[in-house]
């Protein structure tokens, strides 16, 4: 008896975290410049050589997410709070080639990008997502990150800091 109160304990608590995450997902604001969730990744650019050729062109760091776009809260947490907002569009504009290398549940991909996608997956180590990193133009890491509370001002922060060092 203790067992099956146990699992209906269980049952219950992952219910309301499945409930709370698309709460969550409905949340993100869209207001005051800022996109919906649908939109966060529309200038992302999803061919990491591009990236790299980008990158080395306007001598700037790329900014790899490694994304579950349609299924990873944490990520939806990270689009809503960082990629989406003003603070980190300005700074990214000018400053970084945003690369995305999304692994969605529902949203369809053609064969050629989920190969490249995994062989980055397993290049760089990718375990969890969302998993950001910072590169050169050659694709060499500079610094891993991920999520982070504060929003995109405390993110641009962050980047900032990080490029120093």
């Amino acid at each position: 008896m203790k067992n099956a109160a146990y699992i209906l304990m269980v049952l219950v608590a992952a219910a309301g975290l499945l409930w709370a995450a698309g709460a969550d997902e409905k949340a993100v604001p869209a207001g005051e410049g800022e996109v919906k969730k649908a939109e966060v990744h529309t200038n992302w650019i999803t061919d990491f050589e591009e990236a790299k050729r980008l990158a080395a062109e306007k001598k700037v760091p790329i900014l790899a997410d490694f994304s579950g776009s349609d299924w990873c809260g944490w990520c939806m947490k990270l689009d809503g709070e960082v990629f989406s907002r003003s603070a980190f569009k300005e700074y990214a504009k000018d400053n970084l080639v945003l690369f995305l290398a999304d692994f969605p549940a529902a949203k369809p991909q053609p064969e050629e990008l989920k190969k490249q996608n995994q062989g980055l997956a397993e290049k760089y180590g990718v375990r969890g997502f969302p998993t950001v990193f910072l590169m050169d133009s050659k694709g060499e890491v500079l610094v891993r990150m991920g999520y982070m509370r504060g929003g995109a001002e405390a993110y641009v922060k962050h980047i900032r800091q990080a490029l120093k060092n």
